[in-house]
């Protein structure tokens, strides 16, 4: 196993658990204690983990797993979930996107319809108005999309923008549709984001938005995190994966919000 790899098992094994243990860890990934505890050693020194006697526990009590390690989960899904949702995006439409993983593929996604990308779109087909960095640096090259970047200080855990300046920027537009990447989704209290900056930005998004859309692969969905975003109540529609339970999909439809599986 690359050592990649193996921190990326590792930080995702303590997004889960809140904390690891080195022997546990290295039966778990069949790897020596000494690799597994010379890999800690080295994720502590950049800030990722804090080390225990024996293991390490996640830094902070809002940890979060930086978004450069979440790239390679539930991959497929988040690929069709993005699919889906580009597909709600009309020509011309001014189009919201927060950070995160199923955002990107949202962004990817829009950059490759057939529509956006044909010789005769009108110039720009899509406004794209975005937090995140990466994702403008995706769709900065596309001639088709206009993209708006709001500014503000940039988190490095998700290449997200917030703070003051992305706010003043928000509050001066309109958006048709606003794509939320979130850290959870409970169906009875709404949606949550690990970071309340980040909850603040997303938040303002949706307010500004006629149609707000939730793309979330199905490991988000019964969770709860630090900071509130949102309402069921602000929420249009909710694309997800088939491993969403029935039950589940029939709380948010009760709640007035479409749901969408792929």
């Amino acid at each position: 196993m690359s050592r990649d790899a193996r921190w990326t098992a590792l930080l995702d094994l303590l997004a889960e658990h809140g904390r690891v243990e080195v022997e546990e860890v290295a039966t778990t990934l069949d790897v020596s204690t000494a690799t597994i505890r010379r890999d800690l050693d080295q994720l502590a020194e950049q800030q990722m983990l804090t080390r225990t006697r024996g293991g390490a526990v996640a830094h902070g009590v809002s940890y979060e797993l930086p978004l450069r390690y979440k790239t390679a989960r539930h991959a497929s899904q988040k690929q069709r979930i993005g699919r889906a949702a580009a597909s709600l995006v009309a020509l011309g439409d001014v189009v919201g996107l927060t950070g995160g993983t199923t955002t990107t593929e949202v962004a990817r996604a829009l950059a490759l319809r057939g529509d956006v990308t044909a010789d005769g779109a009108r110039q720009p087909a899509l406004t794209v108005v975005t937090n995140a960095l990466n994702i403008a640096n995706e769709l900065v090259i596309r001639p088709q999309i206009k993209i708006v970047v709001t500014g503000g200080v940039a988190r490095p855990q998700s290449y997200e923008l917030t703070g003051p300046l992305a706010r003043g920027v928000l509050q001066e537009i309109i958006l048709d549709i606003a794509v939320l990447g979130i850290d959870a989704l409970d169906p009875a209290q709404g949606v949550y984001a690990h970071h309340e900056d980040e909850a603040s930005i997303n938040r303002l998004l949706a307010e500004r938005a006629q149609r707000v859309v939730i793309a979330a692969d199905s490991s988000k969905i019964g969770r709860r995190a630090f900071a509130r975003v949102c309402g069921l109540d602000t929420i249009d529609t909710l694309i997800t994966d088939d491993a969403i339970p029935p039950e589940t999909v029939a709380a948010f439809e009760e709640a007035g919000i479409t749901v969408t599986i792929t």
